[in-house]
């Protein structure tokens, strides 16, 4: 049985001034990315994805680096498309991913339904099945997209109570290759 490790991008630089797709890794987040690679050298990883998202590609790339790989970009990977509100603020960013996983059929203020989203990320990440040869794949993508996937993976409604959990993000799962079933739950990507 071989795998999909699905791991969400760790802690960004939040910039209001910087387009959110444009914003990198913190160091932060690189070094628990750089943390991970330990549990992903051990893991048979012979592809590696990313979206086309600067804090995903950074991810990917360290990853990739450690594993001998070369990520591969598949825009499709990218996180729900937000642009019609820019950049939110903190809290008013919660409160806008609340509503858009409250209602995946409605369009929070412009933004791309949760809906449309889960049925792109889907389609996407088995675009990277097709594409990758035998063995174990690697996806570096971002919460909410890990979110939807769980949810489709699992066969549950979209709920924001599917995202990893784990603060800061950098969340880890594990899915079987061609069924995408779910082989491993929701854990931190950097073991401490």
């Amino acid at each position: 049985m071989s795998l999909i490790w699905f791991v969400t991008h760790a802690d960004v630089v939040q910039d209001p001034f910087v387009p959110v797709p444009q914003w990198p890794l913190s160091d932060v987040g690189r070094a628990r990315h750089a943390a991970g690679n330990a549990v992903l050298a051990a893991s048979g990883i012979t592809s590696a994805f990313c979206s086309d998202e600067q804090k995903a590609r950074d991810g990917a790339a360290i990853h990739a680096e450690a594993l001998g790989l070369s990520p591969r970009v598949v825009a499709g990977l990218g996180e729900n498309d937000r642009s019609a509100t820019g950049y939110l603020p903190p809290a008013e960013f919660e409160a806008a991913a609340d509503a858009f996983f409250a209602e995946p059929n409605l369009s929070y203020q412009g933004w791309e339904r949760a809906c449309d989203a889960q049925a792109r990320i889907v389609a996407a990440v088995q675009v990277c099945d097709d594409m990758a040869p035998r063995g174990n794949m690697l996806i570096v993508s971002h919460g909410g997209v890990g979110a939807l996937l769980r949810a489709h993976v699992g066969k549950q409604p979209i709920s924001r109570k599917l995202e990893a959990g784990v603060p800061g993000g950098g969340g880890m799962m594990c899915l079987t290759r061609g069924s995408l079933t779910l082989a491993q739950d929701w854990h931190p990507i950097d073991p401490s």
